[in-house]
């Protein structure tokens, strides 16, 4: 086997496993500069300055919708019912809490509530609103666990007790509310000192160290940056601009299907249950 035997030399050394399949952005603008920019190149001249900035852009672009760029944090939700939204957070994937087999429970946005600015006459005061305030100490009747279970043999005693309910909250995980203005996650009542996982997106900008590009989107990257340097610039023909606008899509599109990881045996497991009599 070679440099493969062992986990301590060879293929398996040093502490950065799985970073291989990423190219840094800034070994992505030094070739861009190499490839595309010179004489006798479709970008005659351009700064460094320019070019990292609409590298940035690029990559913030294509982990909204392309790339692996979902972070998932862990937290114990503690009294105040709340945690800070991560700052490198630009949109949630999902928000769950974890069992203690380790599943995952979704949680359910609560809409219905909000966390406005608290006055007392004129002066602003901190802390959350009466409003978020009376949302935490309230257990929501979707959440309340009732005398009988919906699988019981009993279930026509609970007949009548789930009358009037909103089929959209009626989740007995809980609920959580967002307020983006002050930069926190707030959580029902019925999660305090639970293990609460929030997956959100990223832009990828947050630290040096994430601005990286997997290498199957590599090529979309070069793509972006042409297609935006050249449809920001003077002079250049507008044939030239839209052939560069179709490469990127392009590039885009590969890079999707690349990163989508599909394989046969995994559709082929899927499609076994095809067969199967759906239960109603």
């Amino acid at each position: 086997m070679g440099l493969l035997e062992g986990t301590e030399s060879g293929y398996y050394s040093g502490s950065d496993l799985g970073n291989y399949q990423f190219v840094s952005l800034d070994n992505i603008i030094n070739q861009f500069m190499i490839a595309y920019v010179g004489e006798h190149k479709i970008i005659s001249k351009i700064s460094r300055t320019d070019v990292a900035f609409h590298a940035q852009r690029a990559l913030a672009e294509l982990s909204f919708d392309t790339l692996k760029s979902v972070k998932a944090h862990e937290i114990t939700v503690g009294a105040t019912l709340s945690t800070p939204i991560p700052r490198d957070y630009v949109n949630y994937v999902k928000i769950s809490w974890s069992d203690s087999s380790g599943i995952e429970h979704v949680l359910t946005p609560m809409p219905k509530t909000s966390n406005p600015t608290k006055f007392n006459g004129t002066s602003e005061q901190s802390g959350d609103s009466a409003t978020m305030t009376n949302y935490k100490a309230n257990d929501p009747a979707e959440n309340q666990n009732f005398d009988y279970d919906y699988d019981d043999h009993i279930f026509d005693l609970n007949e009548g007790k789930r009358y009037g309910l909103d089929p959209q909250f009626a989740n007995v995980n809980g609920h959580f509310f967002i307020d983006e203005l002050k930069g926190n996650i707030h959580f029902s009542s019925n999660l305090s000192g639970s293990t609460v996982i929030v997956k959100y997106i990223s832009d990828s900008l947050g630290t040096d160290d994430e601005m990286q590009v997997h290498k199957f989107a590599e090529e979309a990257m070069y793509k972006q940056i042409a297609y935006a340097v050249l449809s920001t610039r003077a002079g250049v023909q507008e044939y030239v601009v839209r052939r560069f606008q179709k490469d990127a899509r392009a590039a885009k599109r590969q890079a999707k299907l690349r990163l989508s990881n599909i394989k046969l045996e995994e559709i082929t497991q899927v499609l076994r249950g095809k067969s199967k009599h759906i239960k109603h």
